[in-house]
């Protein structure tokens, strides 16, 4: 049997559809998604939000104790980090995370 060209396509495909063969289940492969990966990204995201609220509320926690400035700022951190950031990363770095090639790129054979 050769391979399919251009021309015999329809005909090859014809051809493997009357034949009915029985091919064994196999599962699909399921990426690992990569804890690592994820938390680097997670740092690199959330970093510049902390720094930010940090600087956000220098002038009005001056001279309030450190428990009490990241008592404020935790839940706005927890919030962004649940609802924007987490979510981003998954929706724009999924296949980083998951070590998967980029979408868009085709593999070079």
């Amino acid at each position: 049997m050769t391979a399919p060209t251009d021309t015999n396509d329809a005909e090859f495909i014809e051809m493997l559809e009357e034949a009915e063969l029985e091919l064994p289940h196999v599962p699909p492969v399921q990426a690992q998604p990569s804890k690592l990966r994820f938390s680097v990204l997670l740092v690199i995201a959330v970093y510049p939000i902390i720094t930010t609220l940090l600087y956000a509320l220098a002038s009005f926690t001056e001279g309030w104790e450190i428990w009490h400035r990241t008592m404020i700022i935790t839940p706005f951190m927890v919030f962004s980090i649940v609802f924007a950031v987490s979510p981003a990363i998954n929706r724009h770095f999924g296949w980083f995370v998951a070590g998967l090639p980029r979408p868009g790129k085709l593999a070079k054979a």
